[in-house]
């Protein structure tokens, strides 16, 4: 049936939910027999891109001239460095410092959470270098001592890094101890469960696949519903000041 119009998707001030219903697929340079559904951008208002790629068998994605982090939501690919050859699997994970010669190509049919960013390089600090991983080899953490909420955080906490990339993990009913409002922007892509999330002074029911961008000082809040765990990749700045 005809939905007239309606849509869970919404874009204000200070935040944006982007859902399935409005994905939109485009191809950027460096890919080949994949598409891109770009979810937020600087034209938009952010300091970084994030988008889901689709890889088809074969399909690649090369080099850019931003740093760039990959989560395998689904599928298997290999990445090839200058350096180094690995097979990435759901849940596997890349940085890649800025124009670091790469090719990902598909190996089935793959998705791909693809975040981009200008690196801000820190005074005495050298830049960081190629790093490879998947969640799972990575110690869960309770959030401010909630078992019930895990967080992994799949980039090291060191200066030279200028961002961070979690995943947190909701058991049915947990949620945030508080209202958040601070100074990072998030791009948030729910990989699994669903939930309730106040951005602002709206609330939306959210769940997998649907992607979530916050601003600066933007009132954030989530608790999971369902039978089964609420899990989501986070993006935010980090690690430097906010005059630059």
């Amino acid at each position: 049936m005809h939905t007239l119009g309606h849509t869970r998707s919404t874009n204000q001030r200070d935040h944006l939910l982007h859902t399935p219903d409005t994905f939109i697929r485009t191809v950027l340079p460096g890919m080949v027999n994949a598409a891109a559904i770009v979810h937020i951008s600087p034209v938009a208002g952010a300091a970084f891109t994030q988008y889901t790629a689709e890889l088809h068998l074969g399909g690649s994605i090369s080099t850019t001239a931003a740093q760039r982090f990959l989560y395998v939501i689904e599928g298997s690919a290999d990445l090839a460095t200058a350096t180094s050859f690995q097979s990435l699997t759901p849940g596997s994970y890349a940085y890649l410092p800025a124009a670091a010669e790469h090719t990902l190509t598909a190996t089935a049919s793959t998705r791909l959470a693809v975040i981009e960013k200008t690196y801000q390089p820190l005074p005495n600090t050298a830049a960081p270098s190629l790093l490879i991983g998947h969640e799972d080899d990575i110690t869960a953490t309770p959030l401010m001592g909630d078992p019930d909420l895990e967080v992994r955080g799949l980039l090291p906490d060191q200066p030279a890094f200028d961002f961070a990339v979690n995943t947190m993990t909701y058991q049915p009913g947990a949620a945030l101890s508080m209202v958040e409002v601070h100074v990072m922007e998030h791009g948030l892509l729910m990989l699994q469960g669903g939930g309730i999330y106040r951005l602002s002074d709206a609330w939306y029911p959210v769940t997998a696949g649907d992607f979530i961008w916050m601003a600066p000082y933007c009132p954030q809040w989530f608790g999971a519903l369902g039978k089964q765990p609420a899990k989501y990749l986070i993006y935010k700045d980090w690690n430097r000041h906010p005059l630059g």
